[in-house]
Order: structure tokens, then sequence, then C-alpha cells
């Protein structure tokens, strides 16, 4: 058995997106036939077959401890998406050891994404 899918309520689907994209490579599939505006609905596809599925909301709270995660080929790729990300100023503590590799970085629209190796 296989995860096919997991949706994410998001403040806003069009910042989610373009980050999910920049730096996890995720591919937006076109949706424009659906009846669902871009800024209230997205589709992203990662190189294995996976959807993740972002949904507008007014107000999104997730558990403190919810996070979807990423896991990187090397722990010197996990160094360089940290680095890219403070570069790209968004708040994020230096990877540590923990269960891997790590290191957490709170997404536009809400929720949390885990970079390990």
């Amino acid at each position: 058995m296989k995860l096919n899918h997991v949706n994410l309520t998001v403040t806003d689907v069009i910042a989610a997106r373009q980050f999910l994209e920049k730096y996890f490579g995720l591919c937006n599939l076109d949706t424009s036939g659906d009846t669902r505006s871009d800024e209230a609905f997205a589709v992203l596809l990662d190189d294995d077959g996976s959807v993740i599925t972002l949904m507008k909301g007014k107000e999104v709270r997730y558990p403190r401890t919810f996070h979807i995660g990423f896991i990187q080929e090397s722990e010197e790729r996990v160094n360089e998406l940290n680095l890219r990300l403070r570069n790209d100023g968004y708040n994020v503590a230096p990877p540590k050891r923990s269960h891997g590799w790590t290191f957490y970085v709170q997404a536009p629209g809400g929720f949390t994404v885990e970079v390990l190796a």
C-alpha cells in the first residue's frame, strides 16, 4: 500500500505552492479546468507520484507538533537547504542531530516542514 495524497489547509495557497515548488521540487498540476481558483486550491506532485493538495482556509491551527517532512539524500543537502532558506529570510535554526540530521521551518500558509537526512 502507498499513501496517495495529503491535503493541507493553508491561509495562502499561492505562497505555500511556490514555497513547496522552490525548495522541495514539487510540480504544480494544472487545474485550470477546475472551477476552484489558483488562490483556493492547488495540486502538487513529487517525483514519486505522491500528491499534496492545498486548500484555502481562513485560519489554520495545526497541533504544535504537526508537520510534513522531506527526506534529503544527504546531510550536505540538508545543510544547503537550511542555508538557502536562511538567505531567503526564513527563520530556521541550524540543523541538529536528532532522529536524523534535521531542522524545521514554518512554511507560508501556516504549516511546518521538517527537512532531514
